[in-house]
């Protein structure tokens, strides 16, 4: 079995990691901070963006794949991996324009928990 829409998902979810911790990269750099935040506001939001999505993504693909190794219908697999890369796009864009509540953010977030619910619930129900 292959797991073709983990997969894409994956590639472009490990690419946006890669954006997150470069962006990470430049605000030490910038800053001239090798651990920690020292205090820097630019520097919270990159490491609070990178850690946020490590935090919830893994979790997410997880999910993803055991329904699509389930065989759950094609639309039940990229709903969830769908929302997935919504909300973390989202959520990330929100934290970037601002270290307080944004409605990227929110909808980040909302798209976050309901990828969770939803792929939680297509697996209850399998």
């Amino acid at each position: 079995m292959t797991l073709v829409v983990t997969s894409f998902y994956t590639a472009i979810l490990a690419l946006f990691y890669v954006l997150l911790a470069g962006l990470v990269i430049r605000q030490r750099f910038k800053h001239r901070i090798g651990l920690g935040t020292g205090e820097q506001p630019q520097l919270l939001q990159t490491v609070r963006m990178h850690g946020n999505f490590a935090e919830y993504v893994p979790f997410l693909l997880i999910l993803v794949a055991l329904l699509e190794i389930q065989q759950s219908p094609v639309w039940q697999v990229h709903l969830v991996a769908g929302l997935t890369l919504a909300g973390r796009v989202l959520h990330a864009i929100g934290l970037w324009l601002s270290s307080g509540t944004s409605v990227p953010r929110f909808f980040g977030m909302i798209s976050t928990f309901t990828a969770l619910m939803v792929g939680a619930v297509f697996l209850l129900t399998k």
